[in-house]
């Protein structure tokens, strides 16, 4: 039994179903175009192409207009097809430690409406958590409305160990959460069975988003890597999100830089998080941090001080930006990454900490002379991981457009 909000299994498409999305992928992909053209880059018939057209035209995800008729032409202009930018909208949702985010994208990409609410989740409870996560996205829901763009599914980003399947978060230590069934508890929040709820790693969908739309566009091997309470790494390996066999890749935070470090909130001890997590960079730069400040405002007061020349926020950051680097330089080596990207706090303190992660990598990856990693700061900020999750739904829709209700007449 499929629990409530949580996606149903998936069933394998028909050919009629595969060829929809076949057509549709094309035209995201490559933009308007007349359905002779569509059929000559896919390889289906003129005829198939236009009833597939037809079948999308009256889904809400493809519009008809007009083509550009040359000077002096005879007889009415042709009629093109893109993507409709109204009608169908994807939610993507984050949960972490300080703040909950709700946006909303459409077939294109542009976000269409957003909420972001800064407060301090650890230790509350995932129910209530989860309950004011639904409260915005229904305002949000409200918003598409006026739109005149129905949200067709959710995705929800997470900070720690994933059942992707299952649509539950097994740990996150930052959180102090474990076991916790986010799927079906939003799902039930939300009272909305018809919207499918997915759930998966915040660090991986800021890889998704980046290799999409930011830094990483165009690569096909990337990794993410954000620091705020925590340390999380999203991994793309030939255009895909790599989780490992039980899904729980990527966790570059709990890797162990020190054997007789400090404690971590994983139970482990001289993970990188203990070393370059931002609470570990404001301890080393001496900066008291009085409960309930939100993380991106410990983030700017750490940047403020280092462009002033603090010298203990310029040395926290040196020996951060090293434990750092000592660590890509391992994930470089296994995985060979066009590009690695530094996002949450990371991009903010880029400046300082890009130096020494470019030295150890010049250092410790044993193909450097040849290699071609760059280390390149996120393009996306603090709403990376909710644009990946929506690019998520985004793709469902893409893949397979014949499982989307017609919109209401």
């Amino acid at each position: 039994m499929t629990a409530v909000g949580a996606v149903p299994p998936v069933e394998p498409p028909s050919a009629r179903r595969t060829s929809l999305g076949t057509v549709l992928r094309h035209v995201a992909d490559h933009g308007r175009g007349s359905r002779a053209a569509i059929a000559g880059a896919t390889g289906l018939n003129k005829s198939t192409v236009s009833n597939l057209v037809a079948v999308l035209i009256e889904l809400g995800l493809l519009r008809e207009v007009p083509a550009e008729a040359p000077p002096r032409a005879v007889g009415r202009p042709g009629r093109l097809v893109e993507l409709r930018d109204g009608g169908v909208a994807a939610l993507g949702l984050e949960v972490n430690v300080d703040y909950r985010a709700v946006l909303a994208t459409d077939l294109t990409g542009r976000v269409r409406a957003r909420s972001l609410v800064e407060e301090d989740h650890r230790g509350a409870d995932p129910e209530t958590v989860l309950a004011a996560l639904a409260d915005q996205t229904r305002d949000v829901i409200t918003d598409l409305a006026r739109q005149g763009l129905r949200p067709v599914a959710a995705a929800v980003a997470v900070p720690g160990l994933v059942d992707v399947a299952a649509g539950r978060l097994m740990l996150a230590p930052n959180l102090r959460w474990r076991d916790a069934p986010v799927a079906e508890l939003l799902g039930a929040a939300l009272g909305a069975p018809e919207l499918p709820v997915r759930v998966d790693n915040e660090a991986n969908l800021a890889a998704y988003a980046e290799l999409r739309d930011g830094a990483g566009r165009g690569c096909s091997h990337l990794v993410h890597v954000s620091g705020q309470i925590g340390v999380g790494a999203g991994l793309i390996v030939d255009g895909r999100i790599f989780r490992g066999a039980s899904g729980f890749g990527g966790e570059l935070g709990h890797i162990t830089v020190d054997l007789d470090g400090l404690p971590c909130a994983c139970g482990s001890r001289g993970c990188l998080e203990t070393v370059v997590g931002q609470e570990a960079l404001l301890a080393r730069a001496h900066v008291s941090v009085p409960p309930g400040v939100p993380s991106r405002r410990l983030t700017q007061t750490l940047a403020r001080q280092a462009r002033a020349g603090d010298a203990r926020t310029l040395n926290a950051l040196r020996a951060g930006g090293k434990a750092l680097g000592v660590a890509l330089a391992t994930v470089a080596n296994l995985f060979d990454p066009d590009v690695i990207v530094l996002g949450g706090a990371y991009a903010e303190l880029s400046p300082w900490l890009v130096p020494p992660v470019r030295s150890e990598l010049r250092g410790r990856v044993i193909a450097a002379r040849w290699s071609t990693i760059d280390v390149a700061v996120s393009a996306l900020g603090q709403e990376a991981s909710a644009l990946g999750a929506a690019a998520l739904i985004v793709d469902d829709v893409l893949a397979d457009p014949a499982a989307m209700r017609a919109p209401a007449a």
